[in-house]
């Protein structure tokens, strides 16, 4: 592989990195109702406890489980996609992947898992089924 072969990638690379931070940023302005960062750490114990309680129930998919402890290893990792200094954008990002590893956990092992296994409030829990994409009444 060439120098210019390779710069070209690591440029195209950045190029669709920017792309993504910009659309996140528009995102997170266009959307401030989806999950406030007063609602976000509120929900954080809660949410870490239900991944724990549905990473040891052996009735939920290893591939389920498998997803839960990469996302948390994800939100306990120093590194992010957007380094959570940035105004908005920042937190942005985690709430993104949360949301998307949500939707794939309630997609596998149903919505009466979450329910079964949520530490907390009925308003938070429906908030977390809105986060996952999905209405309090599924």
């Amino acid at each position: 592989m060439s120098w210019e072969t390779l710069a070209g990638v690591i440029g195209g690379l950045m190029l669709v990195y920017a792309a993504l931070l910009v659309l996140l940023w528009n995102y997170a302005r266009r959307h401030p109702e989806t999950v406030t960062m007063r609602d976000a750490l509120r929900l954080l114990p809660d949410l870490l406890r239900l991944v724990k309680r549905l990473i040891a129930d052996g009735t939920v998919a290893v591939g389920v489980r498998v997803r839960l402890v990469l996302l948390l290893l994800y939100l306990l990792s120093p590194i992010d996609l957007v380094p959570d200094f940035l105004p908005v954008i920042g937190y942005a990002d985690d709430v993104v992947i949360v949301a998307l590893a949500l939707r794939s956990v309630i997609k596998r092992a149903g919505p009466d898992a979450v329910r079964r296994h949520w530490p907390g409030t009925p308003e938070g829990l429906g908030l977390i089924l809105k986060l996952a994409g999905m209405g309090a009444a599924h």
